[in-house]
């Protein structure tokens, strides 16, 4: 059930909801996510059963500000306090030491917890409400992508819903403006390791922390488990291919007129021998590209494509979140 994520009515029945120990889908910044009580076992094992995800995959828990941050953790190093004061409320994830006995279950059962602290009003709408309930503060939303575990993340209330039993409470947020899940951090150890790039860069990370930030694949490779880190994730029904601008036009020009059932998303304007095959321009800004991904490879699927040719984003910082999404899809 699709209502007005904007209308307090709306807000307040959907605290009242989590506070049950049922779940709700509500927008962020970055994707849909699919909510509940982050201290609340059962809650949170419905929210694996719903999106057949592993129980060891740990979850993402939502927070209405940095000060809840010491309920969660039970340490916080100076980086992880000026990545907060850089980026909160915003598209990143903070791994940290767990307090021991909080939220077990949404973190997987490890000895950190990834915590966020969204931007999106009516997150921030939830997430206060869930604080000043009448029956006792919610304070943390566990809230993974509103999708089928493994498979494209949801960037409207339309998306949820076709996910999903029709009886789930959606907040409708309208389209997510960023598009593309949270930059996540790992702050467990001595230096910040980047475990999963978003929009912001490296570079803008490594400024706002002051100490260098390590790629996850040059620092140790027991890194916790986070979201959206398996090799093959986000990906459509169809069988996604990457390839560079000469390599999609020569395979264009081999199909000739007989392409069927095929969908291609470029930067580069090809030459294209069949009316059926379906074609979406990509933009050649990146952060726009990452606010249209998600919907785009829901429409090629919705279209009954059996293959979707991507273009292999430029390799330049400002592209690495959308690049990383589209190599684990392609590697699903």
């Amino acid at each position: 059930m699709i209502v007005d994520g904007n209308a307090p009515q709306a807000i307040a029945q959907a605290a009242n909801t989590l506070a049950a120990g049922e779940l709700v889908a509500f927008p962020t910044e970055t994707v849909y996510g699919l909510g509940a009580d982050a201290e609340n076992d059962d809650a949170i094992a419905n929210i694996f059963a719903a999106k057949g995800r592993p129980s060891d995959h740990p979850l993402i828990v939502h927070i209405a500000n940095a000060s809840l941050v010491v309920y969660f953790a039970s340490s916080v190093p100076p980086f992880a306090h000026a990545l907060m004061n850089a980026f909160w409320p915003g598209p990143l994830t903070l791994i940290l030491p767990r307090r021991a006995g909080v939220a077990q279950a949404s973190a997987g059962g490890q000895d950190s917890i990834g915590l966020r602290c969204p931007a999106h009003p009516v997150a921030q709408a939830l997430l206060h409400a869930c604080l000043n309930l009448s029956s006792g503060p919610v304070r943390g939303l566990a809230a993974p992508s509103a999708n089928q575990f493994g498979r494209v993340s949801p960037t409207s209330a339309q998306h949820v819903l076709a996910e999903f039993a029709p009886q789930l409470l959606v907040l409708d947020g309208g389209a997510c403006p960023v598009g593309i899940e949270s930059a996540i951090v790992d702050c467990t150890r001595a230096r910040p390791v980047l475990l999963r790039p978003g929009m912001l860069t490296a570079a803008q990370l490594e400024r706002a922390a002051g100490v260098p930030v390590v790629p996850a694949k040059a620092y140790d490779p027991t890194a916790p488990r986070a979201s959206g880190t398996l090799e093959a994730h986000y990906a459509p029904r169809a069988k996604l291919r990457l390839m560079d601008a000469d390599a999609l036009q020569s395979a264009l020009d081999l199909l000739g007129k007989d392409g069927k059932a095929i969908a291609v998303y470029s930067r580069a304007i090809l030459r294209c021998a069949s009316a059926a095959v379906l074609c979406r321009r990509m933009p050649d800004d990146a952060g726009e590209v990452a606010r249209q991904l998600f919907a785009v490879l829901r429409e090629f699927d919705a279209a009954g494509v059996k293959l979707i040719w991507v273009e292999v984003p430029p390799d330049l910082p400002e592209w690495a979140g959308v690049r990383d999404r589209l190599q684990r899809a392609a590697a699903a």
